[in-house]
């Protein structure tokens, strides 16, 4: 099951990816003391993805 097309439909890598590439260019172009809280939230981000692809 490698190549399960219900694993795509459910995550898109590639999109993610690029979504937090922009998230993370916004973050940079913030005041530094508004970091952290946007880095918590991408940060809870991921942790949902990865627990999203934890089976496959």
């Amino acid at each position: 099951m490698e190549n399960s097309t219900n694993g795509t439909e459910q995550f898109n890598g590639e999109g993610f990816v690029e979504e937090l590439r922009n998230e993370l260019q916004e973050i940079d172009s913030m005041e530094v003391g508004d970091h952290a809280q946007r880095f918590e939230a991408l940060h809870q981000k991921l942790n949902q993805a990865l627990s999203s692809i934890d089976g496959l």
